[in-house]
């Protein structure tokens, strides 16, 4: 979801190429299991981004397309590649594969920069970013912190950055570097799971205690001039979450990015589901690209799983409806979602649907996306 200067996203031409072959730059080994890839520009022209939007990668692996969406770790103001870093996870099929495989020289095709984790700047603004972050979750913020820092000269950032230890802290000497140069606008706090015995700053689970102790070290300016965003571990986030409401901070202040899917509330998914019958085959008519299709959608399956099956080349990535690559605008009819994580409450009420986790309630369903 999009914080702070809220722009609706500009329509998109017809004929806008959605795809790209980007060739490696540079690898940056960040820490032992992470690598930040920077990649060029295509001969066709720079690609326009947004600070905190990620890139989809596609990769064949093992004889199967393969996507993951990354976030950039790129400034657009700052920057003249892309990149996006990628850490191993465990069983990770793309990421063990890049951290494995890839090389300077390849080309991966990669799908247009999205996501609504974004916000405008303004070098009139004066704002205050809190902003927690954790492991791989550092880089829309990276990318975020750079855009601010150069573009809005009177606003600052407060980074709360939770590892395993000191090895794993990704961009450790960059984040140092630009606390340097910024001095006194960016301020970067470290909290390690593991931390060594000369260790000076915070370490532990972050909980109640710890953040008034990290609010105290962090300038005040005011709930009206003060946004809270997170990026991390669901886990991490949901701690977050409960720890600024018991400090009273309006949900409307608060924005996070989820790199994973959410646990759905078992009541919450009970009272989700539909009434008999409701689930049934219907039509969906699909605007894309300037063109219609029209396909039929059996119960249980999704509409973007029905339209990939059709041939229809419809944008994607996570299919678990949290990065929005799939989103569009039901324009008429009743569609219901798995899972609404992605979506802010102010989408959902502007008819906004997620397609990879969306199935048709009416006979009439229009979605249009892009």
């Amino acid at each position: 979801m999009a914080f702070g200067l809220f722009k609706k996203a500009p329509k998109k031409e017809e004929n806008v190429q959605h795809y790209f072959a980007l060739r490696v730059k540079n690898i940056i080994h960040e820490t032992k299991d992470a690598i930040t890839i920077v990649f060029e520009q295509p001969p066709s022209g720079k690609i326009s981004y947004k600070a905190g939007q990620f890139l989809t990668l596609i990769v064949p692996i093992g004889g199967k397309e393969v996507r993951r969406a990354y976030s950039l770790c790129s400034s657009p103001f700052v920057d003249d590649e892309l990149a996006v870093t990628v850490k191993r996870v465990d069983n990770g099929l793309m990421s063990n594969w890049l951290n494995d495989n890839l090389k300077v020289g390849d080309t991966l095709k990669v799908m247009e920069p999205m996501g609504q984790f974004t916000t405008e700047f303004s070098k009139d603004r004066k704002r205050h970013l809190i902003m927690f972050a954790g492991g791989s979750g550092i880089t829309p913020m990276m990318s975020i912190i750079k855009s601010i820092l150069t573009q809005e000269p009177d606003s600052i950032c407060s980074l709360i950055y939770c590892n395993r230890d000191i090895d794993s802290i990704i961009f450790k000497d960059e984040l140092a570097k630009w606390e340097t140069n910024y001095q006194g606008r960016l301020h970067v706090i470290h909290v390690l799971d593991n931390a060594p015995m000369n260790w000076q700053g915070y370490s532990g689970l972050l909980n109640h205690e710890m953040l008034v102790k990290l609010f105290e070290r962090i300038p005040n300016w005011g709930i009206d001039k003060t946004t809270y965003l997170m990026c991390g571990p669901e886990g991490m986030m949901k701690n977050v979450e409960t720890l600024l409401a018991q400090q009273s901070i309006p949900k409307e202040r608060v924005f996070k990015e989820s790199f994973v899917q959410g646990t759905i509330d078992k009541d919450k998914k009970q009272e989700a589901q539909p009434a008999p019958g409701e689930l049934k085959a219907r039509e969906v008519t699909i605007r894309y690209d300037g063109q219609e299709y029209k396909i039929m959608v059996e119960p249980n399956r999704a509409i973007l799983e029905t339209a990939l099956d059709q041939g229809i080349d419809l944008p994607y990535s996570c299919q678990s409806g949290l990065c929005t690559a799939c989103r569009g605008k039901a324009i008429s009819g009743k569609v219901k979602l798995d899972e609404e994580e992605g979506l802010s409450q102010a989408e959902r009420d502007a008819g906004y649907v997620l397609t990879c986790v969306g199935h048709p309630l009416t006979d009439d369903v229009v979605i249009e996306i892009g």
